[in-house]
């Protein structure tokens, strides 16, 4: 009989409060890129902008989540998060009515690189309220 270490319990429990957010958050944008093209709104500007407004923040999202998954790697993030959003715009491409493009992958690394911003700047803010 083997005797089980007790970090392991541990180290699950560590992985799934890391990862299950990151895990979660991509199925979600799965199912959203399965649903058959839908119009936003009858106005072609808004239901462009709309759209992309998605892209934007389902990625900054994913960013994020990696992001703390990853324990702060900036460049596995990006890595990780942006190898999703390519294997998004393939499964969109067998969607009814979608499409896989360059510029909604354009878009994703657009919310990519805001999140990755605005993480930056929010530790540079915390790192000068320690120093005070």
């Amino acid at each position: 009989m083997t005797k089980q270490s007790n970090s392991q319990p541990k180290d699950l429990g560590i992985f799934i409060n890391r990862w299950l957010p990151v895990i979660i958050w991509m199925i979600v944008i799965f199912s959203l890129s399965s649903i058959q093209q839908i119009k936003v709104s009858q106005f072609f500007a808004w239901d462009f902008v709309s759209k992309k407004i998605a892209h934007v923040s389902e990625y900054a999202i994913l960013f994020a989540f990696v992001f703390r998954a990853t324990k702060g790697n900036y460049l596995t993030s990006f890595i990780l998060t942006m190898i999703y959003a390519v294997s998004d715009e393939f499964h969109q491409s067998f969607v009814f009515g979608r499409s896989a493009t360059v510029v909604d992958l354009g878009f994703d690394l657009s919310g990519v690189n805001i999140a990755s911003y605005i993480i930056w700047k929010l530790g540079q803010i915390q790192k000068k309220k320690l120093k005070k």
